[in-house]
């Protein structure tokens, strides 16, 4: 398939901006520069549209009217159900707009329709919970008999500084959008370059909502240019971060001297631990889909699958078999099941780990580019058996539809096998034996674990890693905590009861 092909099967949606620019103090806005930065279609890697490129002076102003609409503004003020209220609304206008929402996102990110389709209708999910939530939420209050009564207040903290990656952008964005607003804060919002179309969208969902104009601010750019500019900002008091593992370490790091309060969802490298009583059909068919939907680029997938021995050789070749058989397509073709990686710099990287993974495992399936995709950022789903510990298959986190399957003798290999790496994101645990799940899962290094089921989320939990893989937990009350100060209130019911001091 040639580009004039590709492009002839997936022509640009209808209707786009002719550049994407920032969302400031309630108005789209170019760079004060007029810098811009091309983005590209994934399918071709030809420009489709230019995005206004924000520096410190693009993030000031935004940082601004985001400062100027909690302090002077009825946002930060409103009663919760007020919030809701217009939360709800948002939810509402992206309920109604989810198929555009999901061309737009295909069409920039590579991701095939139907499942863009889904994250779209997850993020009006995120702002009904959060909505639902702050209503809803309890805070604690303790009682001294005739002595004190205690309670907690939660107010919201300020300018929220948001940057979000480029896998499933808009969903993402939401998810810290939401809880966000919801207790009352402002926000700026940096997306990641790669991928601004569908973020693009926000300032007019936010404002046909009612949300008031610089309660949401938007600025595009790069990472080293916005995103520093906001991790900087000595007027943003909160950062929440979701990237890579490096770029975490270095957000932690210039965040420091400002004391910012960091909540960082940072990269991984899953284990799937298949052990010999479980269902191989169900385990195939989930880990499948654990590790190639989304293209691959999901921070939770099980890219490392551990099976025991007695069942590995029957596993290896139904994965493959199975593996073999995805459909790779392009990305607005509903049968798609794996599109184009999002971007040529990405799809060098994880091509460059197919040729290492060629020398470091066995290869079952998949290994380059698809033959009917000889252009475009196409990677046929991969699969290297007989995977080492201290391969690099191993051990780094690719973000891409590659698998390394290993195999283990007993539970104490499996679980050495599976905290064997300097992440802790996810685990996935497939057994039939409720003793060695719960033990398992108690013992494995991860914020998070499945048993028998693949990454069903539950928004009520935490969602969060450890080691490596990230620094506080979103998700519930977890991010009511981060974006609120919580302020502890006394009351004398009684006799002062305090020590005299100076008594004559």
């Amino acid at each position: 398939m040639t580009d004039q092909e590709n492009m002839a099967a997936a022509p640009a949606p209808a209707n786009l901006p002719e550049q994407i620019l920032h969302y400031i103090d309630g108005n789209y806005v170019p760079s004060l520069s007029g810098e811009t930065f091309d983005v590209l279609n994934p399918v071709t890697n030809e420009t489709y549209i230019q995005a206004a490129s924000g520096d410190k002076a693009d993030v000031e102003r935004a940082v601004a009217a985001a400062k100027k609409a909690f302090e002077t503004g009825p946002w930060p003020k409103m009663l919760p159900r007020e919030r809701s209220r217009i939360l709800h609304r948002v939810a509402d206008l992206i309920e109604a707009e989810d198929e555009r929402l999901a061309e737009l996102e295909s069409y920039d990110s590579g991701l095939p329709i139907t499942q863009a389709l889904g994250q779209a209708r997850r993020a009006a999910e995120n702002f009904r919970f959060f909505a639902d939530l702050v209503v809803a939420q309890v805070d604690d209050a303790f009682k001294v008999p005739g002595r004190q009564m205690n309670y907690v207040n939660r107010k919201p903290i300020g300018v929220a500084g948001l940057i979000t990656p480029w896998n499933t952008p808009f969903m993402l964005e939401s998810w810290k959008l939401a809880p966000a607003l919801a207790t009352g804060n402002t926000v700026v919002l940096k997306p990641a370059e790669f991928t601004p179309l569908s973020a693009s969208l926000w300032g007019n969902i936010f404002a046909e909502a009612g949300v008031p104009a610089g309660v949401f601010n938007l600025v595009n750019g790069l990472g080293e240019t916005a995103g520093d500019s906001l991790v900087k900002h000595p007027d943003v008091p909160l950062i929440s971060f979701t990237g890579e593992s490096s770029t975490g370490s270095l957000i932690f790091a210039n965040s420091a001297p400002f004391l910012k309060g960091l909540s960082m969802e940072l990269g991984g490298k899953s284990p799937a631990v298949v052990f010999a009583d479980a269902n191989v059909d169900d385990a195939v068919d989930a880990t499948i889909f654990g590790v190639f939907s989304l293209n691959g680029e999901r921070c939770t997938a099980g890219s490392r699958i551990l099976v025991q021995r007695d069942i590995y050789d029957e596993f290896v070749e139904k994965y493959a078999a199975q593996a073999s058989r995805i459909k790779v397509g392009l990305p607005s073709d509903p049968n798609t099941e794996v599109g184009a990686l999002v971007h040529p710099e990405h799809y060098d990287k994880v091509m460059s780990y197919v040729e290492i993974g060629k020398e470091e495992g066995r290869l079952v399936a998949g290994g380059g580019r698809p033959k009917d995709f000889p252009t475009g950022n196409f990677v046929a789903p991969t699969v290297f058996a007989d995977v080492a510990p201290d391969a690099r298959i191993f051990q780094e986190e690719i973000f891409g539809p590659v698998v390394a399957i290993t195999p283990f003798d007993t539970d104490e290999e499996g679980l050495a096998l599976a905290n064997n790496t300097k992440y802790g994101l996810a685990a996935y645990i497939w057994t039939n034996d409720l003793k060695r799940a719960h033990n398992f899962a108690q013992n494995v290094e991860a914020g998070m674990v499945w048993l028998n089921s693949n990454n069903v989320r539950d928004l009520r939990t935490p969602f969060g890693g450890v080691k490596a893989s990230g620094l506080g937990h979103e998700g519930g009350y977890r991010s009511i905590d981060f974006y609120t100060d919580q302020q502890s209130v006394q009351i004398n019911l009684g006799k002062v009861h305090n020590p005299t001091f100076g008594k004559q």
